[in-house]
């Protein structure tokens, strides 16, 4: 294949356009923000995101190279079609779930990250704990879609692999460490405009394409593959279930989303935005839909592709880009390339800047430095920011099963930290006894069960199994929402008996070493008169809610808006009595 000059300009505009808005968005940042609360501007960008900027920043969350290009993929790829393409209706209802039940609770208590709620019920060891899932889940994503974009651009314009990466990731990186949240939020709006014109433009030239088959025939019946509505065996209905809730309840804990929910000006505006962007989400699967059912609608030899088609070729996961490759005018296909290189960074730029803004806040600020100034927590979020957009990169140039690592990390995102937060949103009694267990059981449960794309196989064979043509051992019955469930209700059993073992004198206090029921006000726990309950502090919703930093730990969550009101009506009342 030729090197394409005109394809490396397409994307050099895009990316010079994308960094002009995130560069323009931190310098918003540094002239909104005041000097005090510069890192929180950073992770949350002030909590002032508006209506319009929001939908695009939320829908941007799951919307993105991984999510376009795994649609389309999973469309073309005979055997399975639309019936198996998931992510669409997973991860709207996961918005839809997030924003009902979950953005209200967490953004009202002004929290700054996903992991407040664990450190101010469970102590810092167990925030420490349910940051490496959550880690591992957002850097394992970046990964991906780093090497996905490496693979897209190289299938359309022929440049090495290794340097697209780079400098994707280098473009990513650099305005998400100047700029935090606004530059991703700004950068999202361009981002999703690219994504949504770009694919929709080039859907009319692929399907016009006299290679291809009308749509309407191949969804029904077999003309050049299997139809592309695709089915489900009865074998597989528990396997598809599976999968299913781990999109749509495993889509709900992770810093990328909660971010934008913390982000929002009040509680009602992020269950607002949660609902829209789910309407988002489906709106930008469309297109990736139709490139899907278009490559299962072509004959490939008819084509400058060759005589073999992609999935013979096992290019079955670049569907996308070869059919804009193949099937559209050289102008077109350039343009939707630029569209999937936009969409794959805006995912990567949220996953680097959530890693680093976990890290900065609760491993570093509420584990190491609690009296740390805010601009050393700028700078940490600064260094690791670059830290963790180079180790992803890193990883996606010399990882050979970086997907592998991602479903492992995901399956542990779904199996320990949902029903953590899960316990310690909605669950009263819960302590670091249960959630520890909680934690031990999903996980051990999820590794037992093998995962067929690390080549790790079983050790616990469940109902169902099979092996495939590779030797691998197979899981047919959901062990992964079995391990979480395992994980919910072992962390409320274990709570309870800990806790009345501990009262009913049974166990001595000096074996509370974790200081969770017996020395309820330790100094790893927040001090019960000063949190902000939805029971006993009303909060105005259209009031930003700004988290008090002092030495203690204890002061970490107090709402100073609160407290303001109650100083000022003590005055008051001093005045009248005098």
């Amino acid at each position: 294949m030729a090197f394409h000059v005109e394809g490396l300009v397409a994307i050099i505009v895009f990316y010079l356009a994308i960094l002009a808005v995130g560069i323009w968005a931190a310098w918003k940042t540094k002239n909104t923000s005041s000097e005090g609360d510069r890192s929180e501007a950073i992770i949350v960008g002030g909590r002032d995101i508006g209506l319009l900027v929001g939908g695009f920043t939320m829908t941007a969350t799951w919307v993105g190279g991984g999510y376009i290009n795994g649609t389309a993929e999973a469309v073309y790829v005979p055997g399975y079609g639309l019936a198996w393409a998931q992510a669409p209706i997973g991860y709207s209802l996961s918005l839809v779930l997030g924003g009902l039940f979950f953005a209200k609770p967490m953004r009202s208590k002004g929290y700054v990250t996903m992991l407040d709620p664990f450190q101010q019920l469970y102590g810092k060891r167990m925030g420490g704990l349910l940051f490496i899932p959550a880690l591992m889940g957002e850097m394992f994503w970046a990964a991906a879609i780093f090497s996905a974009l490496g693979a897209t651009i190289s299938v359309i314009i022929d440049v090495n692999v290794n340097i697209s990466v780079i400098v994707s990731a280098l473009i990513a990186t650099m305005y998400t460490l100047v700029g935090g949240l606004y530059s991703v939020a700004y950068t999202d709006v361009v981002q999703l405009f690219c994504i949504f014109l770009g694919l929709w433009i080039s859907v009319p030239f692929a399907m016009s394409h006299p290679a291809v088959t009308d749509i309407g025939i191949t969804a029904v019946h077999q003309v050049h593959q299997a139809p592309w509505l695709g089915s489900i065996n009865s074998l597989d209905v528990y396997t598809w279930l599976d999968n299913f809730l781990l999109l749509t309840l495993g889509g709900i804990p992770w810093q990328a989303y909660f971010q934008r929910v913390l982000s929002s000006s009040s509680a009602t505006y992020a269950q607002v935005l949660s609902i829209l962007a789910a309407f988002g989400c489906l709106v930008m699967a469309l297109p990736a839909i139709l490139i899907g059912a278009i490559g299962a609608s072509t004959a490939w030899n008819e084509t400058a592709y060759g005589a073999t088609d992609p999935m013979a070729r096992k290019e079955a996961d670049m569907i996308l880009p070869i059919v804009l490759q193949y099937l559209c005018p050289v102008y077109i296909s350039f343009f939707g390339l630029g569209a999937v290189s936009a969409a794959v960074m805006s995912s990567a730029d949220s996953s680097i800047l959530s890693a680093s803004s976990m890290f900065a806040r609760n491993i570093y600020q509420l584990s190491f430095r609690q009296n740390a100034s805010d601009r050393e927590i700028v700078w940490v979020m600064r260094i690791t920011v670059f830290v963790f957009g180079a180790s992803a990169t890193a990883m996606a140039l010399l990882a050979s099963s970086v997907y592998g690592l991602w479903y492992l990390s995901s399956d542990l995102v779904y199996i320990i930290i949902f029903p953590q937060l899960l316990c310690v949103l909605f669950i009263k009694g819960t302590n670091t006894y249960g959630a520890i267990a909680g934690y031990l059981f999903g996980l051990v449960l999820r590794i037992t069960g093998g995962e067929p794309y690390l080549y790790l196989q079983p050790l616990i064979f469940y109902p169902g199994w099979y092996q495939d043509e590779n030797n691998i051992y197979v899981q047919r019955f959901p062990f992964k929402t079995l391990a979480m469930l395992t994980s919910f209700f072992t962390n409320i059993i274990v709570s309870y008996l800990a806790k009345y073992l501990f009262e009913s004198g049974t166990l001595p206090p000096k074996l509370d070493f974790l200081d969770a029921v017996v020395a309820r006000y330790s100094r790893e726990h927040m001090d019960k008169a000063t949190l902000v309950k939805s029971d006993n502090i009303v909060l105005n919703e259209l009031a930003p809610v700004n988290p008090r930093r002092s030495l203690s730990l204890s002061s970490t969550f107090t709402n100073k808006e609160a407290f303001n009101y109650v100083d000022s009506t003590a005055d008051l009342s001093h005045a009248e009595d005098n």
